[in-house]
């Protein structure tokens, strides 16, 4: 006799909190676990003056040509 998969349960009318508990859980289940990342706010005024900052000191490089070239080695921008 075969059985069918347990149904899941429901989560309609669960808190937010809840759901993300049983989502976790489920995440957990398959063998992966949570990381957080945290990344530059590429918005805020300090990123924007500091990415401005380093592209003019590349641009005005006396090695602006290797520079470029380097980066076009190892840019593969072929689409897979």
């Amino acid at each position: 006799m075969t059985s069918s998969p347990e149904p899941k349960p429901s989560l309609a009318g669960k808190s937010s909190r809840e759901k993300t508990r049983a989502r976790n859980a489920a995440m957990r289940a398959q063998g992966l676990r949570p990381v957080t990342i945290w990344v530059p706010d590429v918005n805020s005024p300090a990123f924007k003056a500091e990415a401005a900052r380093q592209s003019r000191l590349v641009a005005e490089s006396p090695h602006d040509a290797e520079d470029q070239a380097f980066i076009d080695a190892v840019t593969d921008w072929s689409e897979e």
